[in-house]
């Protein structure tokens, strides 16, 4: 396996101090991962040698351009081992927008009063407003897949929830709060057996496990890149062929057409009739050098390190009096997230301080006030780990939660 200490050397970004002296401890990467210089160095070398608009020119530079854009997304294909190859890629600028995608394109052509969209009690908001804003266009109803306290899918429950009447079931392959790994086969099994869709938000899932999506049995797979060492800008959806080819436009604009009248126009093949405007074809061309390195790493191994060094953290911060962990207790059954409550301290103010010793966390309701509710807090404070993080990583986070328990504790100023 990799050595988490020589791959951090490849991210100049830990070059930094931070508040005088301070080594930079970076523990939010389930927010947005930091990227390694080749990264950089593909995002540089592609404005300073081959930057032009893709798929309208036909001079070198263009063609250039069109090439890596187009090689991108090649790579993005054997990554999700997509069955159909490049053809069922849709770049898009986030998960989010890609989510969004399918419960307007998709949802706008398929969804009636009195059908059901199955969401979990997990889920960020990307993979709830957009479709409660396609339940309300379409007289549809949105129907919860409850967890357990233990913070896994109640399965249970699936016979009970998924019916005749659903067409879809959206879910995380992994929780960006509680870190749970789904069962993505055993739901869209189930859906399927109803005759329903699955939408899986890959968001968390994809930067840390190896995914094959034929495996995984889903009909949408929507994932972003800047979680994935990749760049801010990319992302994309993977669908079926014959999904997306059934699918109206999600956008309109040029490149998306293939020849345009007055009062109607027809559209362009897939993937393309889903690209409207110019694209993020630089962050794509990113996206596709964060894959390169992801691959060399191995994403086996990417996956054992962070089995380890989170079952590390769950060691250590389980020591600390009065700390309320949050998702499964066993690491292989959860990714790299970590989200607790400690004592009566908020986690604004914890992350405050922690930060004041150069250690980065994130606090909040993490774009999940369902999960919140559910949970009967406000807020927690997550910690996130990835291929650049150490068991010292940990250490320290927990130093500074000690440093913060004793400012509370006797008044100290931030």
């Amino acid at each position: 396996m990799f050595d988490p200490k020589v791959v951090r050397k490849d991210f100049p970004i830990f070059d930094r101090r931070v508040h005088g002296d301070k080594p930079l401890i970076y523990l939010d990467s389930a927010n947005t991962s930091q990227k390694p210089r080749r990264v950089l160095d593909a995002l540089t070398d592609f404005y300073e040698h081959h930057n032009a608009n893709i798929h309208r020119a036909v001079y070198e530079l263009a063609a250039e351009s069109t090439e890596a854009y187009e090689g991108a997304r090649t790579k993005v294909a054997t990554f999700l081992s997509a069955p159909g190859g490049s053809r069922e890629i849709v770049f898009t600028k986030s998960c989010t927008e890609a989510i969004n995608l399918v419960a307007y394109a998709w949802g706008r052509a398929n969804l009636h009063e009195g059908d059901e969209i199955v969401i979990s009690e997990m889920e960020h908001h990307s993979n709830l407003i957009p479709w409660q804003i396609a339940a309300m266009q379409s007289g549809a109803k949105i129907v919860a897949l409850p967890i357990t306290d233990e913070g896994f899918i109640d399965m249970d429950s699936l016979e009970r929830v998924i019916t005749d009447r659903t067409k879809i079931v959206c879910v995380a392959g992994m929780g960006n709060v509680l870190g749970t790994i789904n069962p993505v086969k055993e739901i869209a099994d189930a859906a399927h057996a109803m005759g329903a869709l699955m939408l899986v938000d890959g968001a968390q899932r994809t930067p840390h496990l190896a995914t094959n999506v034929a495996e995984l049995g889903v009909d949408f797979y929507a994932f972003t890149g800047h979680k994935m060492l990749g760049p801010t800008g990319s992302g994309g959806l993977w669908a079926k062929a014959e999904l997306l080819e059934a699918m109206p436009p999600f956008l309109g604009g040029g490149e998306m057409i293939l020849e345009v009248w007055l009062d109607h126009s027809t559209y362009n093949e897939i993937p393309h009739k889903f690209e409207a405007g110019t694209q993020p074809f630089a962050q794509s061309v990113g996206l596709g050098a964060a894959i390169d390195y992801l691959n060399d790493l191995g994403m086996d191994d990417v996956r054992r390190h962070e089995v380890e060094i989170v079952g590390y953290a769950l060691k250590r911060l389980g020591e600390i009096e009065g700390i309320q962990i949050h998702g499964p207790k066993d690491p292989e059954k959860r990714g790299g997230v970590v989200s607790f409550w400690l004592d009566d301290v908020h986690p604004h103010d914890l992350a405050t301080i922690v930060d004041t010793e150069g250690v980065c966390v994130r606090a909040g309701h993490h774009c999940a006030q369902v999960l919140m509710k559910r949970l009967g807090v406000p807020a927690t404070t997550r910690a996130s780990f990835y291929v650049y993080n150490t068991n010292e990583d940990v250490d320290a986070l927990v130093s500074a939660i000690g440093i913060a328990r004793e400012r509370f504790s006797t008044g100290l100023p931030f």
